[in-house]
């Protein structure tokens, strides 16, 4: 999705402005997109939610299926359109992001210089003519730091169900016209293990208010099918409200 992700500065980019999000063009080959606990709710009824293993930091995280196969977006339109009710907070967020640089690792806000929303004479002001963070900026630092706490929050979810064991392979095929497709190199939580937690494990759950997440998520696998429709072109979906996006 992003081309060119650098550090915002004003010495580097006071000269630009930022046009609002008109088009999903530039996620139309995403085929995943992270999701936060705080989203299971509304992303569960419109994409199945399933979890990725990144060994190099030995954790779990959560994403939106957008497509059954590598660059391939079922949501996103020819003309661009996102066509479902609910769009993921890191899709929102674009072209923007935070990002862990230098030796302290202080978390800087990036902003992809290859995005086509980047302009020098349409849009809002990303700076002042003095050099200050113009409102926009304001705002993208306010979003993108309420998205940081909420994956904190998601790792130590994810972090929760892996001491546990309650993750496992997920194998699943679906049917895409004439042939069969399969679903994996992903993880779903164990239903079998789940049922069979002790109650004193099943009310710490509940006490840290994971039992909705989790139901939200073994619910959501089931969309899985209304991927393989909408390959098959054989739905449609809404159209997302104004106050999903970012700018």
């Amino acid at each position: 999705m992003f081309k060119k992700l650098v550090p915002l500065n004003k010495e580097q980019h006071q000269p630009l402005r930022i046009q609002p999000i008109n088009g999903f063009q530039f996620a139309a080959d995403v085929h995943v997109a992270a999701v936060m606990v705080h989203e299971f709710a509304r992303a569960s009824a419109i994409y199945p939610i399933v979890f990725l293993e990144d060994p190099a930091q030995d954790k779990f995280y959560p994403v939106a299926l957008l497509g059954l196969e590598q660059n391939e977006n079922l949501f996103v339109t020819e003309e661009g359109r996102w066509q479902a009710s609910y769009i993921p907070a890191v899709i929102r967020r674009y072209p923007f992001a935070l990002a862990r640089l230098g030796e302290d690792e202080m978390f800087t806000v990036c902003i992809d210089e290859g995005a086509e929303l980047i302009s020098t004479h349409e849009g809002k002001p990303l700076f002042s003519e003095s050099g200050e963070p113009a409102e926009v900026i304001e705002q993208v630092k306010l979003y993108l730091g309420e998205l940081q706490q909420m994956e904190v929050i998601t790792e130590t979810f994810c972090r929760f169900l892996k001491s546990h064991n309650l993750f496992t392979p997920l194998n699943m095929q679906v049917r895409v016209g004439n042939k069969v497709q399969n679903v994996t190199g992903c993880y779903v939580v164990n239903e079998q293990r789940f049922a069979n937690l002790s109650d004193e494990l099943f009310l710490q759950i509940r006490h840290q208010h994971y039992l909705a997440p989790i139901y939200a998520h073994l619910t959501s696998l089931s969309r899985t099918e209304s991927l393989a429709m909408l390959k098959q072109g054989i739905t449609s979906v809404s159209q997302p409200a104004d106050d999903d996006q970012v700018h």
